[in-house]
């Protein structure tokens, strides 16, 4: 009989959507292969009435199944790419990052067909800094209202509330079938995404050489050099989710064109830059839009968001 492999996920719908998804792919690569599917609660489980930005922790979403993962209990983790932190545990590895899906923010309202046609003083639902700093940016009167918790219990929040709009990934919205929720998908102009935003990543033992030959097959290359410039960029400004960081690469042929933002907590300053390169050395794309961000004065922001978390 062959070896069962034990999928670890988190128990949101989503991340059970995922990691279904996944575990049909590979099936169907080897109808042989025997899975099953193994539920962990995480930190950022557990901890839903505290922003995350004030919770301290890049493992929020992942340290649980790590563990899992390292003391053999599970085999394979599937998670959301943006929840992965940039330095994983020894041991562990991306065994496969797959194709994205849309990776642009959606925003979800009450009529309003953009965030410009949003009302004077509109309330806006998030809980990304990410978001947050990038939206009153482009509007500083709106009202920024912090929101946790999974999509269903953020469409009831929203549905229960007054809120004028709530911003979430498109991908996760459409996964679930709600895509007609949507008012508008976000120019990548206005809001950049996070970064991984739109793939799924399959963590595993660095050791485990028959899954891993397993893994790769659903690798999508373009996605992965992609989310490597990403990944180095964010690795490169220490960011997490107590920084304003948006990012986007995307291959066309063999060029890499990166987009990366960086700003304060408050949205009064914004940097953007935008670099295109070959596909060779994703990794310094990534560090190059980096240094380009401090120099222009991405120093001072950090200094300043810093000093705020130390208070």
């Amino acid at each position: 009989m062959s070896r069962l492999i034990r999928l670890g996920s988190r128990g949101s719908q989503l991340a059970l959507w995922q990691s279904r998804w996944v575990k049909e792919r590979l099936q169907e690569a080897d109808p042989s292969l025997r899975m099953e599917i193994t539920v962990i609660k995480t930190t950022g489980d557990k901890i839903v009435g505290t922003p995350l930005s004030k919770i301290g922790d890049k493992g929020l979403f992942t340290k649980e199944l790590d563990r899992a993962l390292l003391s053999g209990n599970i085999d394979l983790a599937v998670h959301s790419l943006k929840d992965v932190p940039t330095e994983l545990p020894a041991g562990l590895g991306i065994a496969a990052v797959t194709e994205r899906w849309d990776a642009r923010d959606a925003l979800i309202s009450r009529g309003s067909s953009s965030i410009a046609a949003l009302p004077q003083g509109a309330a806006v639902a998030t809980g990304s800094l990410r978001r947050r700093a990038q939206l009153l940016h482009l509007r500083p009167d709106l009202k920024i209202i912090d929101l946790r918790g999974n999509l269903n219990t953020r469409f009831r929040k929203f549905d229960e509330s007054d809120w004028n709009a709530m911003i979430l990934a498109v991908a996760g919205v459409e996964r679930l079938g709600w895509g007609e929720r949507i008012s508008a998908k976000i120019p990548t102009t206005e809001i950049l995404p996070a970064v991984g935003q739109g793939s799924f990543a399959l963590i595993s033992r660095d050791d485990d050489a028959p899954l891993l030959a397993k893994l790769r097959r659903l690798n999508h290359t373009p996605s992965e050099i992609a989310a490597r410039a990403e990944r180095a960029f964010l690795r490169e400004l220490e960011g997490g989710c107590q920084v304003p960081i948006g990012a986007l690469a995307e291959v066309h042929d063999n060029e890499l064109a990166f987009f990366g933002c960086l700003g304060d907590l408050g949205g009064k300053e914004l940097l953007r830059e935008r670099l295109s390169g070959g596909t060779s050395e994703p990794e310094k794309l990534g560090r190059v839009i980096d240094q380009r961000l401090l120099k222009r004065g991405g120093r001072e922001i950090l200094k300043k968001i810093r000093e705020s978390d130390a208070q």
